[in-house]
């Protein structure tokens, strides 16, 4: 969940209660692995690291106490911070330090005992959904290895974190993935390809429809400078919700052949990504607390959604 660093300038209370109320919508569904993105308040023209991101961790402690006073009874939700925000300079070990040790600091000031952060995103070559050319196509991506190995040791060893996250992993080859268990990377986001094999799949008529739609309900986020299929890329996932039943409602020949191309992709991950055979690892960590919560329908919303934000990255 990130913070919008322009609406922030202007009126940071409003903004960050923006960010609460996502974080409360989110915990509402049952969704209990939060990132809180505050990188975009990094300031790099001050003088010191401590100053650069003194803002980064104060407005992160914030977030984190809001998800941790949301968390049901039993659930410890996994809280991961972000040192520099995705698609700009590569993170550096004094960041982390800096962002950790602030981050800490100000969590024991505020209130002492609250467990804090379980991992921390970093930036380290690629961006939120991949660079979008004029063709549609997804730039190269050269991922810095070394960088995310050596943040994701220091994350471990001096915090106690899981170590180092990865965004926009969807978009990069496939002879990428096997450094991932190699580097020691905590965990990877890789959303957007999932979402692109959904478009590639559906027919061509639901396709053109919702490509129409998001002309007419997503045209105030396009740029001057987009291209139609920049633009189409970019906002896609904004039908996702409004065309929900529809994709439901696919023929069965167009389920079987999604669940054949996702089936296969998960097992090339797991595999890449060293996840066979951990059963037993995952069962003697990991004890789930049973949830109970009542069949989704319009009377019994209980928490308003929060506003949408086009200008944010992810």
């Amino acid at each position: 969940f990130q913070v919008n660093a322009k609406k922030f300038a202007v009126d940071p209370v409003t903004e960050v209660n923006g960010v609460k109320q996502l974080a409360r919508e989110a915990i509402a569904a049952g969704f209990y692995n939060i990132d809180v993105d505050t990188s975009t308040l990094v300031d790099l023209s001050k003088p010191t690291l401590n100053e650069q991101q003194r803002t980064n961790y104060e407005q992160g402690v914030e977030l984190a106490l809001t998800v941790r006073g949301l968390q049901p009874k039993g659930v410890n939700i996994s809280i991961g911070g972000e040192i520099g925000e995705v698609g700009t300079e590569n993170s550096t070990v004094e960041e982390l330090v800096t962002y950790m040790d602030g981050f800490n600091a100000t969590l024991a000031k505020r209130s002492p005992g609250t467990e804090g952060l379980s991992k921390i995103s970093v930036q380290s070559g690629t961006t939120h959904g991949g660079v979008v050319l004029a063709d549609g196509s997804i730039a190269d991506v050269k991922i810095d290895f070394d960088t995310l190995a050596r943040l994701s040791k220091i994350a471990r060893e001096k915090y106690g974190l899981a170590g180092a996250v990865q965004h926009g992993a969807s978009t990069l080859p496939d002879t990428a993935f096997h450094n991932f268990p190699r580097t020691e990377t905590a965990e990877i986001h890789l959303a957007t390809n999932f979402q692109t094999m959904l478009f590639d799949n559906i027919p061509d008529a639901l396709r053109k429809e919702i490509y129409e739609w998001l002309n007419v309900n997503a045209k105030d986020e396009r740029k001057p400078t987009d291209t139609d299929e920049q633009f189409i890329y970019k906002t896609r996932k904004k039908a996702i919700g409004p065309f929900k039943k529809r994709f439901w409602d696919l023929p069965a020949d167009v389920k079987a052949r999604l669940a054949k191309d996702y089936d296969e992709k998960f097992t090339f991950l797991f595999t890449q990504l060293a996840v066979v055979n951990t059963r037993e690892t995952v069962d003697r960590f990991v004890k789930p607390v049973e949830q109970h919560k009542p069949q989704p329908h319009p009377d019994l919303a209980v928490v308003e959604a929060a506003p949408d934000d086009a200008d944010l990255s992810d």
